[in-house]
């Protein structure tokens, strides 16, 4: 059982991007450390610390329930779309394990999906 992330756009050969759901959780951490703070700190996964103190433009997917809860807007997707990409690029200096290889993949095909949807001025739909 997984997570998959596509365009609302009703094409079944869209790109999409999917993990399990522990990979989407490590996933989800990674990019929290790389906009320097801990998810485990934030209100809805453990900690109290509320959005409100952070910012990133990647806040939309990573205070988002893993399935259930609304689409992420065009808009959200066109400014979210940027900073994974040079998430994955910051990464792929500091060398490829595999846990961050795959990362940088996850973030690179999210990216893909992000841009597609503000291309398309759809949705991005949890699944």
């Amino acid at each position: 059982m997984g997570l998959t992330l596509f365009p609302g756009d009703g094409d079944v050969s869209s790109p999409d991007a999917g993990w399990s759901y522990r990979g989407f959780h490590d996933f989800r951490h990674a990019l929290a450390q790389a906009e320097g703070f801990d998810l485990e700190e934030m209100r809805g996964f453990g900690g109290v610390r509320l959005w409100s103190e952070v910012t990133t433009v990647l806040e939309p997917l990573l205070d988002h329930p893993d399935v259930v809860g609304d689409p992420l807007s065009t808009s959200d997707c066109a400014a979210m779309w940027p900073r994974l990409e040079a998430i994955a690029d910051e990464w792929a200096k500091g060398g490829t394990d595999g846990l961050r290889h795959r990362h940088i993949e996850d973030a690179r095909q999210l990216a893909l999906v992000l841009r597609l949807c503000a291309e398309k001025g759809v949705s991005l739909l949890f699944g």
